[in-house]
């Protein structure tokens, strides 16, 4: 899976604060996420990260209204 700095995953189970929203702080063998609700930070392994991610969302950059 293809992981880049502030992406925002939407992980299959949710966070205790009720937010399934993370996004993407630090990529390496591990993993980085922050949570979008309380702010909270979780690092988890690349491989069970990846099991538990559903959704990848990547912010539009560069994105002209032209």
């Amino acid at each position: 899976m293809d992981l880049a700095l502030g992406d925002v995953v939407t992980m299959k189970k949710k966070h205790p604060c009720g937010s399934a929203q993370f996004t993407v702080t630090r990529v390496g063998m591990d993993i980085k996420l922050r949570c979008e609700k309380c702010g909270r930070e979780v690092m988890l392994p690349r491989k069970k990260a990846e099991r538990a991610i559903r959704a990848v969302n990547r912010p539009q950059e560069g994105k002209s209204d032209v």
